[in-house]
């Protein structure tokens, strides 16, 4: 699993100019679903996710996490974040799990990030998604686990 993360003071996704989810103060996760990713992996990567300490504290140094913060969480699948781009002028996919087999473990990952208590929105997986990020810092890590 890949996940791009940013910081943001308020972000939102559209699917055919409808917004299908917003969120203020928090985190963008771009999710990418690897062929051989398993619960094992989601439960590392959401674990990671809700903790890291990406925001400020009393002090002014990056030591609270978005659960800390009350912050939100949005999620938007993202299976280019497996794009192969070292031979040619076309990016290669075949690490990425395809959709029947990622879309149920993106599910899984979204229900991980809530069961820990976080306030979860997301795009529509397999969607053409526009997506509108203000991003805070800027803040962004990438976040990878694999079997």
């Amino acid at each position: 699993m890949k996940i791009l993360l940013q910081r943001v003071d308020t972000a939102s996704v559209s699917v055919d100019d409808n917004v299908v989810g917003k969120i203020g103060c928090g985190v963008v996760l771009f999710v990418g679903i690897h062929r051989d990713d398993d619960d094992k992996v989601l439960n590392l990567c959401a674990e990671k996710c809700v903790n890291l300490r990406l925001f400020s504290d009393e002090s002014g140094k990056m030591n609270s996490s978005v659960l800390q913060v009350g912050g939100q969480i949005l999620a938007v699948s993202q299976f280019t974040l497996y794009g192969d781009c070292t031979k040619g002028r076309k990016p290669s996919f075949e690490r990425a799990a395809k959709g029947e087999i990622a879309e149920p473990l993106y599910n899984s990952f979204l229900r991980i990030l809530r069961s820990k208590g976080a306030r979860v929105e997301s795009g529509v997986f397999g969607a053409e998604m526009k997506v509108e990020i203000h991003n805070n810092g800027p803040v962004t890590l990438c976040i990878e686990y694999s079997n």
